[in-house]
């Protein structure tokens, strides 16, 4: 059993990532899904778009939900899933992502400090010297 991976964002935000990611890693190596919503959504239709999903995705070890950005619909979706076996983190980046995927054997709470560490390791200033 592995956790399941869904990643609810706006428009194609999610799509990008993972084709990303998957390209660094050459694979994903967890089962994923991703959500897209669109700008003239209606969130209950989505929410539940989101429920089947999780339902799809969970074999048993949980389902980690990936979004965007804190406080905007895809989160406010997402928010609405929390339970036993599901864990939100908002803020996705694409060293989250990468971090969350070069794990995927990791339990649910795991992934969940790998996306946090690797979401907040991976904002850097970049400067000239």
């Amino acid at each position: 059993m592995t956790v399941g991976l869904l990643i609810i964002t706006h428009g194609q935000v999610g799509k990008a990532l993972v084709e990303a990611a998957t390209s660094v890693l050459g694979m994903c190596p967890l089962q994923t899904y991703i959500l897209s919503i669109p700008q003239d959504c209606k969130p209950e239709v989505q929410a539940e778009k989101a429920r089947q999903s999780i339902d799809q995705l969970d074999d048993g070890a949980g389902v980690l939900v990936l979004t965007d950005m804190y406080g905007a619909t895809p989160s406010n979706i997402a928010s609405t899933l929390c339970g036993e076996r599901i864990a939100v983190v908002a803020g996705l980046n694409l060293p989250m992502l990468v971090r969350v995927l070069n794990y995927p054997g990791l339990t649910l709470e795991e992934l969940v400090e790998k996306a946090c560490s690797g979401g907040r390791d991976g904002v850097l200033l970049c400067t000239s010297r």
